[in-house]
């Protein structure tokens, strides 16, 4: 008998520098976490005063989301569905910050 492979997860890995942070909850993060939830993420921490215990941060938001595998996290990234809410992220309610897309192990 052999072991199936299992898949791994993925994480995105959010820092961001929001205008307004109730602007981001009430016009983006809605939104944005149903939409991944139907696509097979979800939100695993979210805070605006992250302990920085390394580097610098510059920032007012971060966040860890979790998806099933590398494959789906971009499909939900790339999706026609998600594509409205990351225009309005990155043009109207952010002032920069990094996304990251890792796959765990």
């Amino acid at each position: 008998m052999t072991d199936l492979p299992q898949e791994k997860p993925a994480y995105f890995m959010v820092q961001v520098k929001a205008k307004s942070l109730e602007e981001l909850s009430v016009r983006y993060a809605q939104a944005a976490i149903a939409s991944l939830m139907k696509m097979g993420g979800q939100m695993i921490a979210g805070t605006p005063t992250p302990l920085v215990l390394e580097g610098k941060w510059d920032g007012n938001w971060a966040a860890i989301l979790r998806f099933p595998n590398l494959e789906m996290a971009q499909n939900w990234y790339n999706s026609p569905e998600y594509q409205p809410l990351r225009d309005l992220r990155i043009n109207e309610l952010t002032e920069g910050g990094q996304i990251l897309l890792i796959e765990g192990i």
